[in-house]
């Protein structure tokens, strides 16, 4: 049961993580000022409430770990034994999870239309430091500082990717309307970085694998979930390219059907993209071999 409250909370705060950065990568980056307000007024409560799930799951956490070193459900609860997980490699890279994702929600909250660059660097820091735990923690010496920073850079594109489409998503309605030039701005910017974004997801995707498994992948539970994980994620990587290439291309004002279309693609993506990340957050609790 423990191990799958651990799944279970890594995946909602990873996607609070994730999509908590793409609200704020659009309304602090990649948005003009005329639209930027309204794409932060839009998000305002949605951030709020990830950045409390991200807060809150980031707590949860450490318990859960110390009721798994400890021995059980009753240990979860005990403030000893929080502290004797502080103590651990893990703990001492959670604690300023924990403390950055609060300092993180406490700002948001306070003045939430002009630290919008503050929150993106806080949760650029907290994704980074989930490169420090996990499979990418394994090594020692040169090779772990080379995997911490391949899988930083992975996870910081993967949260560029998928966390930017539910606001291209909005910025796709406001390009129907009196907002259609700065938001077609909008989505060409998201557009340009998004293909760095998916290029960094690829080959530092498959750096991790070679790292954590060598040259060729396992046959175990943990190599058969990654080969899973790969496919996934060409089948977002196809629709990726389909939506830019071959329906952006036949869009326009008028066009409702290719619109929809589009939208249903975009969906689809996002759906794959909460598979694998519901998969990385099971395969990342076992054995690489």
């Amino acid at each position: 049961m423990l191990d799958s409250a651990w799944v279970g909370l890594r995946f909602a705060h990873f996607t609070a993580l994730l999509l908590a950065f793409g609200c704020v990568f659009f309304s602090a980056w990649l948005a003009p000022d005329r639209v930027r307000q309204r794409i932060a007024r839009r998000f305002r409560l949605p951030l709020y409430l990830l950045l409390a799930l991200n807060a809150s799951t980031a707590l949860l956490l450490l318990m859960v770990q110390g009721g798994m070193m400890a021995g059980g459900w009753p240990d979860v609860w005990r403030p000893e034994v929080w502290w004797a997980v502080v103590g651990t490699q893990f703990g001492n890279v959670w604690l300023w999870q924990i403390v950055l994702s609060g300092l993180t929600l406490a700002i948001a909250w306070m003045r939430p239309y002009r630290n919008m660059a503050l929150v993106l660097m806080l949760l650029c820091a907290q994704i980074v430091l989930q490169a420090s735990v996990g499979h990418a923690a394994m090594h020692v010496g040169l090779i772990s500082v080379i995997h911490r920073a391949n899988q930083a850079l992975h996870l910081l594109c993967a949260s560029v990717w998928l966390g930017g489409l539910l606001p291209f998503l909005y910025c796709l309605r406001l390009a129907k309307g009196r907002w259609r030039h700065p938001a077609i701005y909008t989505m060409l910017r998201f557009s340009r970085y998004g293909h760095l974004a998916v290029a960094g997801v690829l080959l530092t995707g498959i750096n991790n694998a070679w790292l954590v498994q060598g040259e060729w992948l396992s046959a175990s539970a943990y190599g058969r979930a990654l080969v899973l994980k790969c496919v996934l994620v060409a089948v977002m990587v196809a629709i990726a390219l389909v939506n830019r290439y071959v329906l952006v291309p036949r869009m326009n004002r008028d066009n409702t059907r290719m619109h929809t279309f589009f939208v249903h693609m975009t969906q689809a993506e996002m759906g794959l993209g909460a598979l694998v990340l519901a998969i990385v957050s099971l395969f990342a609790t076992w054995e690489p071999f």
